[in-house]
């Protein structure tokens, strides 16, 4: 008898939340309206600093938080995060960065624009550690459902536990063509070191697969959540671009263009296309 199929058989049932209750019969203009200028948010788990191997979880009483060493459920949704704090400042919840991107794609505010484009979110732009990370705080948003709960929690990837996700869900799921949610999934901690401090990085396990009923009731429960979640993040993008400015910012660094004998380039054409001039 294999690891996987003990596990079915000792483990307690998962317990999912009213997947009826997640069809509403609303759409998803109705539902925008709804959420329209608000800031919704999730119970917020982050990986902890100094090496720590627990994570702090919020609870009723914000003076007295829960600990746990794992953390298990369903990993319904993820997306990628950036934020740019300048030189001078830290990562703090309470200041707002000064760039932010919602999808890790495109930042509002200073610098904004792409962020494949911006120099701050290349390696060795970071001046505030050893130099060779990015000045832009990379992180990988997760929403974990646990069993017998209605709403996931978010925790927040530091740049450190991306690879280990990453490297987790090739193993995990994209290498037996099967979707994240379809597996409750354990999260933990280790400690490592960087040659001068203490730092906290996630640990990965799959611990069984849903099957049947269950997995249907779940992908259906993640499909819905996926629609509300990139609806709550629209309108947090909008927001965030409302608080910048209008419109992005756009400062790319300079282009260096390789020696091409006094030719130059237009868009995507070379020399302007070198259209015949009108007689």
């Amino acid at each position: 008898m294999n690891t996987q199929t003990t596990a079915m058989m000792e483990r307690t049932p998962f317990l999912l939340p009213d997947v009826a209750a997640t069809d509403t019969g609303f759409t998803k203009e109705e539902l925008a309206g709804d959420i329209d200028g608000l800031q919704l948010g999730f119970q917020r788990v982050k990986i902890p600093s100094g090496g720590q191997v627990q994570f702090e979880l919020p609870g009723e009483d914000p003076d007295n938080p829960d600990y746990s060493k794992t953390l298990e459920g369903v990993i319904v949704y993820s997306h990628n995060a950036n934020s740019y704090w300048p030189a001078g400042e830290d990562y703090d919840d309470n200041t707002p960065p000064s760039c932010q991107s919602t999808d890790g794609k495109v930042g509002y505010g200073a610098p904004g624009g792409l962020c494949t484009d911006c120099p701050y979110n290349r390696y060795g732009s970071d001046t505030k550690g050893t130099g060779r990370g990015k000045a832009c705080k990379n992180q990988r948003v997760i929403y974990l459902l646990r069993s017998g709960e209605a709403m996931p929690i978010q925790l927040s990837l530091s740049p450190t536990s991306i690879t280990p996700y990453t490297q987790f869900v090739n193993a995990a799921f994209v290498a037996r063509r099967r979707g994240i949610c379809g597996s409750v999934v354990q999260i933990g901690l280790k400690k490592k070191n960087n040659g001068k401090d203490d730092y906290s990085v996630a640990t990965f396990k799959r611990l069984y697969d849903f099957t049947g009923d269950e997995l249907a009731q779940i992908r259906a429960y993640a499909n819905s959540f996926k629609e509300q979640i990139e609806l709550i993040l629209e309108q947090r993008t909008e927001n965030i671009e409302a608080e910048a400015g209008s419109g992005v910012e756009m400062e790319h660094p300079a282009r260096v263009m390789p020696e091409n004998e006094g030719h130059f380039e237009v868009g995507t054409e070379i020399d302007g296309g070198r259209e015949e001039l009108p007689l």
